[in-house]
């Protein structure tokens, strides 16, 4: 069972990456399908165009670090791999605030949208600098639980188009109203997901 998770941990966010490069980089470079969902005139399309792909490649860069970071097995082989791919998550992670602030003002969806991406952007600064803050003084178990948070909330792109495909398709709600439905979800659901991890690892003792 371990073995599964960790294999899912390494797979999930590998194909979840070709997926973003392939749809944004190759398939619709321009953006213009996901443009033309939105509710408001963007007053420069060309920065909005150069923020998003700044967004999603350090979006990239987290979740192909993120898990190389939570295995175990990983960190006890190389304690110097594991800090310096820390090290690049935390970066990739904190050059990302901006441009993530920035389309989030453009969100799909309207203010309510706008609203919950602000929060998800803070949530997950505010998650992984904790995390560093905590490792710089040798607070092993209060770095792995801010950083296993953080973790989580890199998976809220994956999880936002997960429940828009639930809420849109399946339940036929409005792709703009699915899509805000998705945009909070996306953080709430996964931080719930983390706090359970947590719990678990501290009753099973491995905090």
């Amino acid at each position: 069972m371990k073995r599964f998770i960790r294999i899912a941990i390494l797979i999930i966010p590998s194909l979840w990456i070709l997926h973003t490069l392939s749809k944004n980089f190759m398939v619709d470079p321009t953006f213009e399908k996901f443009i033309s969902r939105k509710d408001l005139i963007l007053t420069n399309k060309s920065l909005w165009i150069v923020m998003i792909r700044i967004h999603i490649l350090l979006a990239i860069i987290a979740l192909f670090t993120g898990p190389l970071g939570v295995i175990k097995r990983i960190r006890i082989k190389s304690i110097k791999f594991h800090r310096w791919n820390g090290r690049l998550y935390v970066l990739s992670i904190i050059l990302n605030f901006i441009p993530g602030v920035y389309v989030s003002f453009f969100a799909t969806g309207g203010w309510l949208s706008t609203i919950g991406f602000l929060i998800l952007n803070t949530l997950w600064l505010s998650t992984t600098i904790l995390g560093f803050w905590y490792i710089k003084r040798k607070k092993v178990i209060l770095h792995s639980q801010w950083i296993m948070r953080s973790f989580f909330l890199s998976f809220a792109n994956m999880t936002i188009y997960i429940i828009v495909a639930i809420t849109h398709n399946a339940l036929n709600i409005s792709y703009g109203n699915a899509y805000t439905i998705s945009v909070w979800l996306c953080w709430i659901l996964n931080l719930l997901i983390a706090e359970i991890t947590i719990k678990k690892n501290i009753l099973n003792g491995k905090n």
